[in-house]
């Protein structure tokens, strides 16, 4: 029986699409030497098909709950500095699978979203539950991805939101993103606040590019119950250092010369949690060989999906990469382009503006506004066209209407 566009597409999700052919690597070296001209936002420079994943941005809030055992266990542990050190090594453990996809069977330049694109999903596990996925494009200009992630049946949940920024700098693309994500714990009514380290590409003359985190920057992870964790970032240097190498410190607020665990090695190979008072390993992790599995996504059969969610948005894009057309997925792509641009002009002609799905702008949280502080960061609502929160009562009306679905 013949395989429908459908199932193409979703064998791709499942396969990838393998190297490129050699044809193309000239291509490939002409592309990346145009980048260097080039100014501005890169988000709106038009990258060639041949380089383009088939996975869209919308679908990367996924990998924080890859594993749902590091992403459940704080919500099990009575001791709030025990509680902070779990949640630094759940943070740690999601580095690689968001940010270093060289060898991802989904390689290649992530998909821009279109305005009201959804990803939806589940994570289902006999041992802990379901954890429920919902991210929504919330803006075009600038990007802004807004989701929230839940297990209720182990009362923990993910929020946030960010403005994608992507720019060419001292010879190496920088990928900003400017938000925040609070994870939250029922049981102990407490919240972590996690800021993004801020991800440059090297490598790319000759290739292939790799990703390393800006030295300059630090992440941190502010807690409510009174712990802050700092993460900083080195790389390979002309004499000494390792790719992707960083070094964390988890101590109680203002206390930063007296942390009571550190971490520290290679985000993408092996790195270790100690005891920073007694110099025990508590733990080793290593990204490539850890006994821990990557759960996978679930999510409705293409046929069965709204729409504008990912999936089936770019389904006939996919098909077209997995049988090698680039006419077709120049074509598609093009495609849902100019319907997107069509769109925005019916509403303007109408006096409207799009209206998220799942989520609405609204005051600065004052509890979030007070973890920022106590980490020296400020809120930027500015820069993501507000702050975004997720709307439990437009999930609901959702949940019970099958919604307004818009011809794509």
């Amino acid at each position: 029986m013949a395989a429908t566009a459908a199932t193409v597409g979703e064998k791709w999700n499942n396969e990838g699409p393998g190297d490129l052919p050699k044809g193309m690597r000239k291509e490939f070296l002409s592309f990346i030497k145009s980048i260097a001209s080039f100014k501005g936002d890169l988000s709106s420079f038009t990258a060639p098909p041949f380089i383009l994943s088939t996975t869209s941005m919308t679908e990367y809030p996924s990998y924080w709950v890859e594993q749902p055992s590091r992403f459940v266990a704080p919500a099990h542990e009575a001791d709030p500095a025990k509680r902070a050190l779990l949640v630094l090594t759940w943070f740690l453990t999601t580095l690689k699978q968001q940010y270093d996809h060289r060898k991802d069977r989904k390689k290649g330049k992530p998909l821009n979203p279109v305005l009201g694109e959804l990803f939806l999903g589940k994570f289902e596990s006999e041992a802990h539950g379901s954890t429920q996925l919902v991210a929504e494009q919330v803006c075009h200009h600038p990007p802004v991805t807004a989701y929230k992630i839940w297990n209720d049946d182990n009362g923990i949940s993910l929020s946030g939101y960010h403005a994608a920024k992507t720019f060419f700098a001292n010879r190496v693309i920088h990928l900003h993103k400017v938000g925040h994500v609070v994870l939250h714990i029922d049981k102990f009514n407490e919240d972590h606040l996690l800021t993004f380290p801020q991800v440059h590409l090297e490598g790319f003359l000759p290739p292939p590019p790799f990703p390393e985190f800006d030295a300059n920057i630090p992440a941190y992870i502010q807690s409510s119950s009174g712990f802050t964790t700092k993460i900083t970032f080195s790389g390979k240097g002309w004499l000494r250092g390792k790719r992707n190498s960083f070094y964390a410190t988890l101590y109680a607020d203002g206390q930063e010369s007296e942390p009571l665990y550190t971490a520290d090695g290679q985000w993408t190979g092996t790195f270790s949690i100690k005891n920073a008072k007694t110099n025990e390993v508590i733990e080793t992790y290593d990204t490539t060989t850890s006994t821990d599995k990557l759960t996978p996504i679930s999510v409705a059969p293409i046929d069965d999906q709204d729409p504008m969610e990912s999936r089936r948005l770019w389904n006939e894009f996919a098909t077209a990469m997995y049988k090698r057309d680039m006419g077709g997925v120049s074509a598609e792509k093009n495609r849902i382009e100019v319907r997107q641009r069509e769109l925005r002009k019916e509403e303007e002609k109408a006096g409207g503006t799009w209206e998220t799905r799942y989520f609405s702008k609204g005051p600065v949280d004052p509890k979030i506004e007070v973890l920022c502080a106590k980490a020296g960061l400020k809120i930027e609502p500015e820069l993501t066209d507000g702050f975004w929160q997720f709307d439990q009562r437009k999930f609901d009306r959702a949940a019970n209407s099958k919604g307004d679905s818009v011809d794509i």
